[in-house]
């Protein structure tokens, strides 16, 4: 009964360590991605204050929407970079190394770009400029019956 237990660490499938490669690439990007969020997310914020028309503000709330989107997705692979290829798979190594202050800090970051990805879907995005289009043609057409 003895002779089954294993010695030693587990080893790293190929399956993780590939996993592993992929969010360290993505996680190198986010310095890059984070500015360009940022960046998005001044022209969006100064079409607003300029009332610019729905045609503009629009496309530019897209934008941030993706740029908000690519910078989550990369803090989260920075995270799972963090924690290391033995996360993907041992779900006690995982745990262990969530409490960790780095992937702590990761975790953090992830989550207050989530957010602020959700907030400007919930209230951010201004009507599509064919729906704008559209109730403007309801509004002017002549009642019916006239």
């Amino acid at each position: 009964m003895l002779s089954t237990v294993k010695r030693g660490r587990n080893q790293v499938s190929a399956t993780a360590e590939a996993s592993y490669l992929a969010d360290v690439a993505l996680a190198s990007n986010f310095d890059k991605l984070l500015q360009q969020a940022e960046e998005a997310e001044r022209q969006f914020r100064h079409a607003q204050a300029t009332a610019a028309p729905v045609s503009v503000q629009y496309p530019l709330a897209h934008t941030l929407d993706q740029a908000l989107t690519d910078v989550t997705r990369a803090a989260y692979a920075a995270q799972r970079a963090e924690i290391g290829p033995r996360g993907y798979e041992d779900r006690i190594f995982r745990r262990k190394a969530m409490a960790t202050s780095a992937v702590h800090r990761w975790t953090d970051e992830a989550d207050r770009l989530l957010t602020m990805r959700e907030t400007h879907r919930l209230t951010g995005f201004p009507a599509r400029p064919e729906a704008a289009a559209l109730g403007a043609e309801i509004a002017h057409a002549p009642a019916a019956g006239h």
